[in-house]
């Protein structure tokens, strides 16, 4: 008999969190404020994966992000899928989709943005050019390479 067995304990509810780039798990439970208390959270590093030969996945009992909060992932993780679990079963899975602004995740790299020195929030427009995510300033209107623009 071939049993299937899993290195990160199964959910009654809540939601699975697959497919995460190795590497990115800390950053996404940071990003995300996953780790509430009252909530278990599983989170699994480095694990084997078919399709991306290594990947990270988090299990958060209990917590069902909605369609805005996945598709913010979605900067982090594009390839990532986030499961509805419900009694231990999987009832929805949503495949991500980047969102067209994003506000209080990144800091604007120029220096001389309003967003430093005014008592405002960092918003950025989101675009695709290819395969890339470019993220434009709202306040400067500078645009920038989503691998150059660090987290708030």
């Amino acid at each position: 008999m071939n049993k299937k067995q899993y290195s990160v304990e199964a959910i009654q509810s809540g939601t699975v969190i697959d497919h995460i780039p190795a590497g990115k798990g800390l950053t996404i439970l940071r990003q995300f404020k996953l780790l509430h208390p009252g909530n278990a959270v599983t989170v699994g590093f480095n694990l084997p994966s078919k399709s991306h030969g290594r990947k990270d996945i988090i299990k958060i009992s209990g917590v069902h992000l909605d369609e805005k909060a996945a598709n913010r992932l979605a900067l982090f993780a594009p390839e990532a899928t986030v499961n509805v679990i419900e009694d231990f079963q999987v009832v929805a899975k949503r495949h991500l989709s980047l969102p067209e602004t994003i506000s209080e995740v990144f800091r604007c790299p120029n220096p001389n943005c309003a967003s430093h020195g005014e008592p405002v929030k960092s918003r950025f427009y989101v675009k695709t050019k290819g395969s890339q995510t470019k993220l434009k300033c709202h306040y400067c209107e500078k645009t920038y390479s989503r691998e150059f623009v660090t987290e708030a």
